[in-house]
C-alpha cells in the first residue's frame, strides 16, 4: 500500500463513502485512468474500467477550470446520456465530490469521493475533507 492509498482510505474511512478514486493524466490512450482507490466492502473498483470517455462528461469539463464539483444527487445534476450511462457503469454512482489537482496549467489528476444508491447532501466539512485530501496527494505527485 503506498502513501497515496493510504490518504485515499483515511477519507473513506472518515466520511463512510462508497469509494475514492485518484485519476492521474497520464500518458496514453485512455484519458485519466485509475489509478488508486479505497472501495468500501462489496463496491466494485473502477481500476480497469475504459468504457467512459472522461474528457467527454461534464464533470471534467468544470474540473478543466479548475473547478471543484459537488453533486449530492448525480441524476439531477446533468441530463447529458452519457453522463447518465456513466452513473450506472460506476456502479449506481448517486452522489459525488470531485475536485481537482491543477499542477501548472495543467488537470494533472483527480480525487472522487462517491456515494453509490442513493443521493447524499454534503457537508461543508466532507467537501472541505475532499480538498484537504487532494492537496495531501497532490504534494506526492
Amino acid at each position: 500500500m503506498t502513501e497515496i492509498d493510504s490518504i485515499l482510505g483515511d477519507l473513506l474511512r472518515a466520511l463512510g463513502a462508497s469509494r475514492v478514486t485518484l485519476r492521474q493524466d497520464l500518458p496514453g490512450e485512455y484519458a485519466f485512468p485509475v489509478t488508486h482507490e479505497a472501495l468500501a466492502p462489496g463496491v466494485p473498483s473502477l481500476v480497469d474500467e475504459r468504457t467512459v470517455e472522461l474528457r467527454k462528461q461534464p464533470v471534467v469539463r468544470e474540473l478543466m477550470r479548475g473547478q471543484q464539483v459537488v453533486q449530492p444527487d448525480c441524476r439531477a445534476a446533468f441530463d447529458e446520456p452519457a453522463f447518465q450511462q456513466m452513473l450506472d457503469t460506476y456502479g449506481g454512482l448517486a452522489a459525488q465530490v470531485v475536485t481537482p489537482i491543477i499542477l501548472g496549467d495543467r488537470l494533472a489528476a483527480i480525487v472522487s469521493l462517491h456515494q453509490l444508491g442513493t443521493p447524499r447532501a454534503w457537508t461543508d466539512a466532507e467537501v472541505a475533507a475532499c480538498t484537504g485530501t487532494a492537496d495531501r496527494v497532490a504534494q506526492l505527485l
